[in-house]
């Protein structure tokens, strides 16, 4: 198969599977020279970086937890001092721990917040920075639908995702004028591990078009935030939800 042309370097946090997978595919057969995140799924980041060489483009597996500070900036020293052109940022990385509210312990709270929204800090910080002197670059993060309306069993996932939306648009404010982008991509029902238990006939009720949507048509609206095509677009929130209110 004939190589890509490559680009710059694009992060991908939570990238070994689910909606995260396909970004990084995305970006790679776009052009982009892929860093697979991962905290626990080594074997499956390694496969995607087979995957993505055997295509013939770019990737590499980086191991941190989003929620680390200490570890995630060591890391990302590095992934930046070896990429001189980082172009895209895509915070992925997320977790659900769902129940109602009056019955949700401490410890279902935390870790959700802290994926969510300690890790657009640790990650997003450096990144910007580097990009913010390179005067270009494009941020997505993945909320969802659960951040934009209300949600059942989810006041912590829904209070993250929202608090990422609320960051992004902050953020997309503050660094417009130095070229870097920041946007927000809110899936819906997405045929991933997160609604593995839900049955499926329920989740098509819920949704318009009558179907649960495809990773793939998630990363496809990725790729073109990060695009030329969405240069005079920033601070948005794009919805993937096949028509979910």
């Amino acid at each position: 198969m004939t190589a890509v042309k490559t680009k710059g370097a694009a992060v991908v946090t939570g990238a070994g599977k689910g909606i995260g997978r396909a970004i990084a595919l995305e970006l790679a057969r776009d052009g982009y020279a892929v860093v697979i995140n991962y905290r626990s799924s080594a074997q499956l980041a390694q496969q995607l970086v087979d995957q993505i060489e055997k295509e013939g483009g770019r990737a590499e597996a980086a191991l941190f937890d989003v929620r680390d500070g200490a570890q995630t900036q060591a890391a990302l020293n590095e992934i930046l001092k070896n990429h001189p052109s980082m172009d895209i940022l895509v915070n992925n990385a997320g977790i659900t721990k769902d129940g109602l509210f009056v019955m949700m312990p401490e410890k279902n709270w935390t870790p959700v917040i802290e994926t969510a929204l300690n890790g657009f800090y640790n990650v997003t910080k450096p990144v910007v920075k580097k990009m913010m002197r390179q005067k270009y670059g494009s941020i997505i993060t993945i909320s969802s639908v659960a951040g934009l309306v209300a949600n059942r069993g989810q006041v912590n996932y829904s209070a993250a995702k929202a608090g990422l939306v609320g960051a992004s648009r902050s953020l997309a404010a503050e660094v417009a004028p130095v070229g870097v982008r920041v946007n927000v991509v809110a899936p819906g029902f997405i045929n991933t591990g997160m609604i593995a238990k839900v049955p499926l006939d329920n989740l098509k009720e819920m949704v318009p078009m009558g179907r649960v949507g495809e990773p793939a048509e998630v990363a496809k609206v990725v790729r073109f935030l990060c695009s030329n095509d969405a240069s005079y677009i920033t601070g948005q929130v794009i919805s993937v939800n096949g028509g979910m209110c």
